[in-house]
């Protein structure tokens, strides 16, 4: 099999790069996998380590800037193609996979976000697998309701648009599609204009590699750990702020609150001057300490699309969390047992007061949260459905 990837799926520190590096470990365990992938500078420490699941690992640099971007609207706006998707249409990659699949005849091509699927589908013969991390157009549709009228606001309505219905063609056009959950499924079926079949496989964790943590007691933190260059965790983050995190601290003027991720915008960095315990640290190689002080781990989504896996993180990690009904999306939680689940900045507020009052069930919630991990969401358990689809093959039916 070729699997196709956006972003080189290890170290698994992002959502993508977990979801993607735990199918490629479900697979290398029953299949001989070539994979294909783009880079961002220097990576052959992560490339070594994947050779040791691939039988070959084959890379191109994918250099991103303002200019590029720039060109890519252009193109874009001149084709009527999605912005995303010309921003990733790359020649060298196009060149890779023509030689690849002259040079052997693979039996499934197996491509690892919609960003890929312009290349899978380059593989003539092969049994075409589109694994969607998220339905795209339905995660800007929400975006742009989020954003006041503006450029920005106009281009994304356009984008989504554009998006449902090139997504809507790839779902027609491979033999087998995947979506991380039941909202997403309905939506590529919408695009799709047809009762199309999609699995619904979840996004996985190891729970072996993944380990419940020794938190500290009477922790006083807030954590959130994301992409802060990622408009959906940047909108979240400020709502909190601005809207939720005032209340806690009315009651709590001790709590502080930790915002993780890599290149957060000047206006959040900015907030660490401002004396009221916000702490908006960047890229953290090792998250441990952070989240060995939280009380609690908070996902005040707005918008967004398929599955958070800072959420199957945290749970399996035994983190207590706080989080809203859309970003608790698509993963089997319960509010009250697993986690709090609330959407108004005076419940949001009150739900990690309880916690952070209340140490017992804040861990009550992080047993049986890495309960849930382990019975449902491991990799071992949640990718077994893989097994019918690429059963499918013609090639593997005999």
């Amino acid at each position: 099999m070729l699997l196709l990837t956006q972003v080189l799926p290890y170290p698994p520190d992002s959502g993508p790069k977990v979801k993607t590096w735990n199918v490629l470990k479900y697979l290398a365990r029953r299949h001989r996998v070539t994979l294909a992938s783009f880079v961002r500078g220097d990576q052959a420490k992560a490339v070594a380590h994947l050779e040791r699941y691939c039988e070959a690992v084959h890379t191109v640099p994918m250099a991103r800037g303002v200019v590029r971007d720039g060109v890519s609207m252009a193109r874009s706006l001149a084709s009527g193609q999605p912005w995303m998707m010309v921003r990733d249409d790359r020649r060298a990659m196009r060149r890779l996979v023509d030689r690849l699949v002259a040079e052997r005849a693979f039996d499934v091509v197996h491509a690892d976000q919609l960003n890929m699927a312009q290349y899978a589908e380059r593989a003539d013969g092969a049994f075409k697998v589109l694994d969607a991390h998220n339905a795209l157009w339905l995660l800007y549709k929400r975006l742009a309701a989020t954003m006041r009228p503006g450029p920005k606001k106009w281009l994304l309505a356009r984008d989504w648009r554009l998006l449902r219905r090139y997504e809507g063609d790839a779902v027609r056009r491979f033999d087998g599609v995947l979506a991380v959950t039941e909202e997403d499924r309905c939506a590529l079926q919408t695009a799709a204009g047809e009762d199309r079949e999609i699995e619904v496989i979840p996004i996985a964790v190891d729970t072996d590699e993944v380990r419940p943590l020794a938190r500290q007691p009477d922790a006083t933190h807030i954590l959130h750990v994301g992409t802060m260059y990622w408009p959906p965790n940047i909108d979240a983050v400020n709502w909190f702020i601005q809207e939720v995190y005032p209340l806690i601290r009315q009651q709590r003027p001790d709590v502080c609150f930790d915002v993780v991720g890599s290149r957060p915008p000047e206006e959040l960095r900015a907030l660490n001057e401002v004396g009221a315990g916000i702490h908006v640290t960047g890229y953290v190689a090792d998250t441990t300490p952070l989240l060995e002080r939280a009380a609690l781990f908070v996902v005040p989504l707005r918008a967004g699309g398929g599955m958070r896996v800072k959420i199957l993180n945290a749970l399996a990690q035994g983190i207590p969390i706080v989080s809203t009904s859309l970003g608790a999306e698509g993963i089997d939680v319960t509010h009250g047992k697993d986690v709090l689940l609330s959407d108004t900045p005076a419940e949001l507020a009150e739900a990690c007061l309880q916690i952070l009052d209340d140490p017992d069930l804040g861990q009550r919630l992080a047993e049986n949260g890495r309960r849930l991990a382990e019975e449902t969401y491991d990799y071992r358990v949640a990718c077994r459905s893989l097994d019918a689809i690429y059963g499918r093959a013609p090639q593997w039916r005999g």
